[in-house]
């Protein structure tokens, strides 16, 4: 009989990013930017081949996609100025930590799915500033 194993891992990804919030009435609502913490908690059935859950690797590059971009909502009309310069990263809502965590949540759920990646993420937490969080937990 064949044992199911289940994991934890936990990966710390840090990226540097600008955004603002459209719809906020605040310093917010201009563009500025942040060294973000990403925490991430994984958990599932390790390959058996390998004994790896989701390779640490796979984790950060998934959420260095946004390392040194701007994030702006798609409806921002900000985005097409700056789209002339560089290119722009666009989110369906305000860039928010808290939809940021759904987001990079949702990049790393995908991952795994399409990698027929036995793991699922428990919890990711998105740091916008020493002090300051949002956190999912499944």
């Amino acid at each position: 009989m064949v044992q199911v194993m289940t994991v934890a891992i936990y990966k710390e990804v840090q990226i540097d990013a600008s955004h603002r919030l459209l719809h906020y009435k605040g310093k917010c609502a201009n563009l500025h930017g942040h060294r973000w913490k990403i925490e991430v908690w994984v958990e599932g059935e390790p390959d058996a081949t390998t004994g790896i859950l989701v390779d640490y690797n796979v984790i950060k590059q998934t959420i260095a996609k946004y390392d040194h971009q701007i994030i702006l909502n798609r409806d921002d009309p900000m985005v097409p100025a700056v789209e002339k310069f560089q290119h722009v990263l666009t989110t369906p809502g305000d860039p928010t930590s808290e939809l940021l965590a759904r987001i990079f949540r949702d990049d790393l759920e995908e991952i795994c799915k399409t990698q027929h990646i036995a793991a699922h993420v428990t919890r990711l937490r998105v740091w916008e500033s020493p002090n300051c969080y949002a956190e999912i937990i499944e």
